[in-house]
C-alpha cells in the first residue's frame, strides 16, 4: 500500500479496533501505538513503541506518519476514577502526544473527543459546536482541556465530539440497552417521547476519513452524530426488529418510570434513559461528510450480530 501513513492509539479499544479494520479499507496504512513490543494486530502494517504517558521522546518515532488518529484514553464508563487521573490520561497525554507529531512534521492530528466535551448527559437545546462548551464531569472537563491545549500548539488538529456510539462490541450505556431490548418481556418505555442522537461506529469511521481528507486547517472541534435522533422506544422497537420481534413497548408516564427509578436509587440512570440529547452534525456535514448506515437499519444489525455471536 503507498496511501497516507496513520498513526493510531487505542487499537485494542471499540472504536479503535473498528478504525483498525477500516482506515486500510479506505486506503491508509496504519501504525499502531504500542507501549511495548508485542504481535501486530491485524490490519496495521506497523507499530511505533512508546508510552502516552510519556510522549515527549516520540517525536523520532513519529516522522513521515501524515496524520494522528488519537482515540486512547481513560473512558466515560470507567467509574470511580479520581478527576487526576482524567486529567493525566486524557488530557496531558493527548497535548504531548499532539506536540510530539508537532516536532515530527506531521500534518493532522485527529482527537476523539466527546459530545460531554460539549455538554453534560441531556440537553434542553440541540446541541452546536457555537455553543458555549459546559461539561458536567471530569470525563468532559477533560477532553475540552484536551481541546483547548491543542489549541496552543501549531499543529492542524481536529476534536470529533461523537455522541453514544454503537456497534458490534459496544459496551457501557448501548450495551444496556441492548441487553433490555433482548429481554423477552413488554417493556414500559412506550412513553419516554424525549429524542437522543446516537452514531454508529461506522458512521464514525467515515468522519474520520472525512476530516483526514478535509483540506486547508481545520484547528476545531466538530460534533459527529447520526443525522436522525431517536426517542428510546424507537431505539428498542429498532433493535427488537432486528431480533425478529415485534416492539412489545407499554405506554408508562415517564413521572411515574421516574418514580421508581429513584425509589431504586436509579435516579441518574433514568435522567439519561429519558432525557434528551440531540447533537447536529451540520458542520461535519458542510467537509462533505455523508454518514453510510441509517440509524434504524444500524440499530438492526447490531442486534443481528449480537443475536449471532451469543
Amino acid at each position: 500500500m503507498t496511501g497516507p501513513l496513520i498513526a493510531l492509539t487505542g487499537a485494542t479499544g471499540f472504536i479503535g479496533r473498528h478504525l483498525l479494520r477500516e482506515l486500510p479499507r479506505r486506503g491508509y496504512r496504519v501504525q499502531v501505538l504500542l507501549r511495548r513490543p508485542s504481535e501486530l494486530p491485524e490490519g496495521a502494517t506497523g507499530a511505533i513503541i512508546g508510552d502516552l504517558a510519556a510522549p515527549q521522546n516520540m517525536a523520532a518515532a513519529l516522522r513521515g506518519v501524515d496524520a494522528v488518529v488519537h482515540s486512547a484514553g481513560l473512558a466515560h464508563a470507567m467509574s470511580g476514577h479520581p478527576e487526576d487521573d482524567y486529567r493525566v490520561l486524557n488530557t496531558e497525554a493527548t497535548v504531548g502526544l499532539a506536540r510530539a507529531a508537532e516536532r515530527a512534521g506531521v500534518k493532522r492530528f485527529v482527537f476523539l473527543s466527546s459530545i460531554r466535551a460539549q455538554s453534560g448527559p441531556v440537553s434542553d437545546t440541540v446541541l452546536t459546536e457555537d455553543l458555549p462548551a459546559q461539561p458536567t464531569d471530569p470525563y468532559g472537563r477533560s477532553k475540552l482541556a484536551a481541546e483547548e491545549g491543542l489549541a496552543t500548539l501549531s499543529i492542524d488538529w481536529v476534536a470529533l465530539r461523537p455522541v453514544l456510539v454503537y456497534g458490534p462490541g459496544v459496551k457501557g450505556n448501548m450495551a444496556a440497552l441492548l441487553r433490555l431490548a433482548q429481554a423477552p418481556v413488554p417493556l414500559p418505555l412506550g412513553g419516554l417521547s424525549a429524542r437522543r442522537s446516537l452514531l454508529s461506529v461506522d458512521n464514525l469511521a467515515a468522519a474520520v476519513d472525512t476530516v483526514l481528507n478535509a483540506p486547508g486547517r481545520l484547528r476545531r472541534p466538530l460534533i459527529v452524530a447520526d443525522e436522525q435522533a431517536l426517542t428510546v422506544a424507537e431505539m428498542i422497537a429498532a433493535l427488537r426488529a432486528g431480533l425478529g420481534r415485534g416492539p412489545a413497548l407499554i405506554r408508562v408516564p415517564a413521572s411515574l418510570i421516574g418514580w421508581a427509578a429513584r425509589a431504586a436509587g436509579r435516579e441518574e440512570a433514568f435522567e439519561r434513559l429519558a432525557g434528551a440529547l440531540v447533537a447536529s452534525p451540520a458542520a461535519l456535514l458542510s467537509l462533505g461528510w455523508r454518514p453510510p448506515v441509517a440509524t434504524r437499519e444500524g440499530l438492526q444489525a447490531l442486534a443481528r450480530s449480537s443475536a449471532s455471536a451469543r
